[in-house]
C-alpha cells in the first residue's frame, strides 16, 4: 500500500452554544481535513483545526506546510514503513504541528486498514470503552450553573469548569457550581492561562478553604511560565496539570524533571501527532505521572484518533477530555468511534474506521 496523493477539505461544523474560555470565543468547528489516498484503492483521513492562539497554526499554514513540505516527502511510500513515515513528517519542516498531527492520522489510518485492525489494536490494545468529560464554558454564574446540570442530566461524571477571566468572580462562580453538583460529579478546573502565579495560589486556598474539592486545575498560567507553574504546584492541594506548558517529549521531561506539574494533558494538535503523544505517555509513565488526553474544538476525526492512543495507553492516560463531539449540533463524521455523551466506545474497523464525511468541501 503505497502513497499515491494528497488532496485537503474544508469541514465546519456549529456548536450548540458559544465556546468560551479566557482566551477566546468560537461559535463553530472548521478543520482542514487531509485525505491521503494510496495505490490500493484505500482512503486514510487525518484533520486539524486552526488554533492560532495556541500552537501558532491557521489553516492556510497548515495547508501550505502540508502541501509544500511535508507532501512532497511522502509520495510513493509505503504505509508499512511506519515509523520512518512518521520520523519523515516530523523532519519535514519546523514546528507547525496541527499540520503533522493531521497528516500522521492519515497515515496510521491507512496501518490500520492494511493490517485490517482497528489502529488502537496495533499501538496498545486496551478496553475499547472510555468516559470523557464535558466543557463547561466561562459565562454568567446562573448559566453555568444550568449548563452544569444539563450536563448531569446526560450522564456527565466529570465537569471541565472553564475559567480565569476575574479571580473574585472565578471563586463565586465555582462555588455556586459546586454547591449546585452536590457531589454528584467530579469537577476540573481550566484555568487556560488566565491567572499570574499568585492568583492561581490565591483562588485555589480560597476555594480548598471553603470545602470545593476539585479534581485538578489545568494551566492557571501562562505556557511558558514554567516557573510560575512550578509556584502553584507547591503551594496547592489540588493537582496541577500542564497544558500549553507541554507540546512535545522534550517539554514533558522538563516539566516532569523540573516538577512543574502533577498531570501532563496531551493533545495530538500540540503534539505534532500520534508518534509524539506515545512517546509522551511512555515517558511519563517511567516517572509515575498520570496523563490526560485533550483536544482542541476540532471534528470527530482528530478526537476519534485521540480515542484510540486514551485506550492504547490507558494506563498513564487516566483521564479523558474528549468532548468536542457532544458540543456540536451535529456529528457529520460517520467513523469507528461512537460518540454517546460521556461514553466513547471504538469499534473493531480497520484504522480509524471512517466511511463518511458529510459537508466535506474538497479543495484540490
Amino acid at each position: 500500500m503505497k502513497i499515491k496523493n494528497i488532496r485537503f477539505g474544508m469541514l465546519k461544523m456549529p456548536l450548540k452554544t458559544p465556546f468560551k474560555t479566557a482566551m477566546r470565543t468560537v461559535t463553530e468547528i472548521e478543520d482542514v481535513v487531509v485525505v491521503i489516498e494510496t495505490d490500493t484503492g484505500h482512503v486514510g483521513y487525518g484533520s486539524a483545526p486552526a488554533t492560532a492562539v495556541i500552537t501558532g497554526d491557521t489553516h492556510g499554514s497548515i495547508i501550505e506546510a502540508i502541501s509544500k513540505f511535508i507532501s512532497p516527502t511522502l509520495i510513493g511510500r509505503d504505509i508499512a514503513d511506519l515509523n520512518n513515515l512518521t520520523n519523515t513528517i516530523q523532519n519535514a519542516i519546523v514546528r507547525n504541528l496541527s499540520a503533522k498531527a493531521a497528516v500522521e492520522m492519515a497515515v496510521y489510518d491507512l496501518y490500520g486498514q492494511l493490517y485490517d485492525a482497528p489502529l488502537y489494536k496495533l499501538i496498545g490494545g486496551g478496553d475499547n470503552v472510555i468516559m470523557t468529560d464535558i466543557t463547561i464554558s466561562v459565562d454568567y454564574i446562573d448559566k453555568m450553573v444550568e449548563d452544569t446540570l444539563n450536563a448531569i442530566d446526560l450522564g456527565f461524571e466529570t465537569l471541565k469548569i472553564t475559567i480565569g477571566k476575574d479571580p473574585a468572580l472565578d471563586i463565586e462562580r465555582i462555588k455556586a457550581i459546586y454547591a449546585a453538583v452536590n457531589e454528584r460529579a467530579l469537577i476540573r478546573l481550566d484555568a487556560n492561562q488566565g491567572w499570574t502565579p499568585k492568583q492561581a495560589v490565591t483562588v485555589l486556598r480560597a476555594l480548598e478553604d471553603s470545602g470545593v474539592q476539585l479534581e485538578l486545575l489545568e494551566q492557571p498560567v501562562k505556557g511558558d511560565d514554567i516557573e510560575g507553574m512550578k509556584y502553584v504546584t507547591e503551594r496547592i492541594n489540588t493537582p496541577v496539570m500542564a497544558d500549553e506548558s507541554t507540546f512535545g517529549p522534550k517539554e514533558t521531561i522538563e516539566l516532569i524533571r523540573t516538577r512543574g506539574a502533577d498531570i501532563i494533558n496531551i493533545k495530538l494538535m500540540k503534539t505534532g501527532g500520534i508518534s509524539n503523544a506515545i512517546k509522551i505517555a511512555d515517558i511519563a509513565g517511567i516517572y509515575g505521572v498520570k496523563c490526560m488526553i485533550g483536544c482542541m474544538l476540532e471534528s470527530s476525526i482528530g478526537v476519534a484518533a485521540a480515542a484510540h492512543v486514551a485506550v492504547a495507553k490507558a494506563s498513564v492516560i487516566t483521564l479523558v477530555d474528549l468532548d468536542t463531539p457532544s458540543l456540536g449540533q451535529f456529528d457529520p463524521v460517520t467513523s469507528g468511534v461512537l460518540f454517546n455523551n460521556a461514553e466513547i466506545t471504538i469499534t473493531d474497523l480497520p484504522g480509524l474506521g471512517i466511511s463518511k464525511i458529510d459537508n466535506l468541501a474538497m479543495l484540490n
